[in-house]
């Protein structure tokens, strides 16, 4: 787990200085909460996860469950109420997404400890394999050469974790979130194993979020 040691120190000490941020409701254009491709952990691992996230005491905020729980791979453009099937954007999203799953196996990623970060909680997720950084070059590769700036252009993702809660109001009181959060900090969950990647829209529900599927690849 020595990749999330830092992240989880920074997380404690934001968290605990009252440096806190969080998350609205989505707004058409905002930066947050745009079309994604992600990868969804399936059977017993949603389970251990969703009955891990219904222990934390967080009034007000999103907690994720169910097929809320995912795996990022690339966020991808700025939020869009309505996304068309016929939209230019999202046919070049799936033929991407189709070219680099194409002949790949499926992702195993081992999902242990938990980190609270500025917004939020996460579970620390530590490739089992080489899948998740393969199909993110690969995705990269198919976006460009379709002419495809997205909001990832540039960026290195070499971290990956599934969020358990998205703050939605300011933080009151970070200290029984953080001490929740210490005492999972080497939870070990067990191996998720990731054998679809989708193109996704995100919709608030009132109380939280639900991720709607737009487009799919399997991986082998």
């Amino acid at each position: 787990m020595s990749d999330f040691i830092e992240f989880r120190a920074r997380g404690r000490a934001a968290l605990l200085s009252g440096r806190a941020t969080h998350d609205v409701p989505m707004v058409e254009g905002g930066r947050r909460w745009g079309a994604a491709a992600v990868l969804r952990p399936q059977r017993e691992i949603v389970d251990r996860l969703t009955e891990l996230a219904a222990t934390i005491e967080a009034p007000g905020h999103w907690v994720h469950g169910g097929p809320a729980l995912h795996v990022t791979l690339r966020s991808l453009e700025p939020y869009r109420a309505r996304i068309p099937e016929d939209d230019p954007l999202r046919r070049a999203y799936a033929a991407a997404l189709a070219e680099a799953a194409d002949g790949l196996p499926g992702a195993r990623v081992s999902l242990r400890g938990v980190s609270p970060h500025p917004g939020g909680v996460l579970v620390c997720g530590h490739p089992e394999d080489d899948t998740l950084v393969t199909l993110w070059k690969r995705f990269a590769h198919a976006l460009e050469s379709r002419g495809v700036r997205d909001l990832e252009h540039g960026r290195v993702r070499d971290r990956w974790y599934v969020s358990l809660v998205h703050f939605a109001v300011p933080l009151a009181d970070p200290r029984p979130l953080v001490e929740w959060c210490d005492a999972h900090a080497d939870v070990a969950l067990g191996t998720a194993e990731l054998a679809t990647a989708e193109i996704v829209q995100f919709v608030h529900t009132g109380t939280g979020i639900r991720v709607e599927a737009l487009e799919r690849a399997r991986l082998e």
